[in-house]
């Protein structure tokens, strides 16, 4: 229900209970609770009220199907909600506590994860990526220049997408005789691909280095201490909670469900090979989770890797992820966006796939966060930052953190 759904629930029950024969310690209780949600949200009904109309207004100029949102300002949560519905067939509602697949913001746990082993001792991110991952990864263009952690994790490793990034057979030089397609011309460290292969192979970096499959080390080591609910094994998660994502097709104006999104891959997990299949579970795409719990997560790393009292990386490590690696100001897993909020940087991530998308963005010296999930629209993917994502970031920075 959100907070704001909570708030609504108990004005309409205190209004309701004047007519009733409650006593007024009942009533009172209620009223208390009123008080009490306020006082922690720091906003008034009057926010509340012209945000969502003003996100009414986007999700109808988009044809939003389903849209989760979280606000975070000095550091609590102060707003969330859903719209929309959680499934068209149904006619289900969204409701807050459903989960998407959140697609590239997941890019950012391998990264954490990545940063909890350095901190441990047993990897570095100067490290040859051909060492950490159990084969040769060179760019044939470029034999003598090494391929390090680093360059993967910042998408200036040279590396493609042009044969897949399914499984790791692509870029093995034992397994695909066109290897070599999926290095780019330049030479490593000297340009920038988004290339989700790279973090592929960084979840089986994580398998060998860890001795954990990948989406148990990320639920152990981060999901759990941050009291998070989600995570990349399908069969590990509540099924009544996934939110159908949606394609959209201009040509006949229609959505189409996309099933493949939450597909479990059981048969795959079966014959599962440590630091090689690792795939199977997305690294970098297959987080799935609510928006209030990802902003519990954008939290941690806002807080230079603290939240509530639990450290998940040192200040040291956070403050790397965050820093600009690439010329367009993409660090390590982690972007600094200044096209989202006009004159402000952010920092975090977006994602978009199966008709999804999504984005986590924060200020760190202001303490503010937004995070936001639609289960599709009607919006081109083909924009750098999707309308989606841009309005409704800017719609609740407006109402609810900018300073008059």
């Amino acid at each position: 229900m959100g907070v704001v759904g909570n708030l609504r629930y108990s004005c309409y029950l205190s209004i309701s209970l004047k007519f009733s024969p409650m006593t007024i310690e009942i009533l009172l209780k209620y009223l208390f609770t009123v008080l009490l949600i306020f006082s922690f949200s720091a906003i008034s009904y009057g926010q509340v009220e012209k945000a969502e109309a003003d996100l009414q207004n986007i999700i109808k100029e988009l044809e939003i199907v389903g849209l989760s949102v979280a606000v975070v300002k000095n550091n609590n949560i102060i707003y969330t909600n859903s719209f929309g519905l959680k499934d068209i067939e149904s006619n289900t509602p969204l409701s807050d506590k459903d989960i998407f697949r959140i697609a590239s913001i997941s890019k950012s746990f391998s990264v954490t994860s990545i940063m909890q082993l350095v901190e441990a001792g047993k990897l570095s991110l100067n490290d040859d990526f051909s060492d950490l991952v159990g084969f040769k990864v060179r760019n044939p263009k470029f034999p003598e220049t090494v391929i390090t952690l680093k360059m993967a994790l910042s998408h200036t490793s040279s590396l493609n997408d042009s044969e897949g990034y399914f499984n790791l057979d692509v870029i093995n030089p034992a397994k695909n005789p066109n290897w070599a397609n999926c290095y780019n011309d330049y030479e490593p460290g000297k340009g920038y691909d988004y290339c989700n292969l790279a973090f592929n192979m960084v979840g089986a970096t994580i398998e060998k280095l860890s001795g954990e499959r990948f989406d148990r080390y990320v639920k152990h080591h981060i999901l759990n201490p941050l009291g998070f609910y989600g995570g990349y094994c399908v069969d590990s998660l509540d099924a009544s909670l996934f939110t159908t994502l949606y394609e959209y097709k201009a040509s006949t104006k229609e959505f189409t469900p996309s099933p493949s999104a939450y597909a479990p891959r059981r048969e795959e997990i079966k014959n599962y090979v440590m630091g090689y299949s690792t795939p199977i579970f997305s690294p970098t795409g297959g987080m799935k989770t609510s928006a209030t719990d990802l902003a519990k997560y954008m939290m941690m790393h806002m807080n230079q890797g603290k939240y509530k009292g639990t450290r998940i990386i040192s200040k040291k490590s956070a403050k790397l992820m965050q820093t600009k690696a690439a010329e367009n100001g993409y660090a390590l897993a982690i972007m600094n966006a200044d096209d989202v909020i006009p004159g402000m940087t952010l920092r975090g991530h977006t994602g978009s796939a199966y008709g999804l998308n999504s984005a986590m963005f924060f200020h760190p010296k202001e303490k503010f966060g937004i995070v936001v999930l639609t289960s599709g629209s009607n919006a081109p993917e083909t924009a750098e930052h999707n309308k989606v994502v841009v309005q409704t970031v800017n719609s609740l920075y407006d109402n609810f953190i900018k300073k008059e």
